[in-house]
């Protein structure tokens, strides 16, 4: 059933819809302060000593999603080799945490020619950081 109420229609675009860009650049000051993004694309955690794997795995997926935007990295996803290789973390120690990550709906599983990818979903992007602030910095 497709309905005619626009002004259901505008309060859902108004407020469920979530822009994607204009997420990012609300949290840019904040993600800045756990990421860096080379030029090649590459991200780097800059607090791995202060916050656990998941923690590290959900930061890095934010730095992508900052990649992509600024035209640095083609996807705004990783693999597990990806996230191994740059956080530096043993496969016995990557898969529990992402299967804990992604159980809790904290990161998004995605298919791309047979091979798996992870995500961490846009909408999740400030409450991830602000959670993670809180834990770092102790701020509510």
């Amino acid at each position: 059933m497709v309905g005619n109420d626009s002004g259901l229609k505008k309060k859902i675009l108004d407020e469920m819809t979530v822009d994607y860009a204009s997420t990012l650049e609300k949290n840019f000051e904040l993600a800045k302060q756990f990421v860096r993004i080379g030029r090649d694309g590459k991200v780097e955690v800059l607090i791995k000593d202060k916050v656990g794997g998941k923690e590290q795995i959900q930061l890095y997926l934010i730095g992508k999603l900052y990649a992509k935007e600024a035209g640095l990295a083609m996807t705004d996803d990783a693999g597990n080799n990806e996230l191994m290789e740059q956080l530096g973390m043993p496969k016995g120690s990557l898969l529990p945490w992402l299967k804990g990550l992604r159980d809790k709906n904290k990161v998004k599983q995605v298919s791309r020619e047979k091979k798996v990818f992870h995500r961490i979903p846009v909408n999740l992007l400030e409450s991830t950081l602000r959670s993670i602030e809180k834990k770092v910095h102790g701020k509510s």
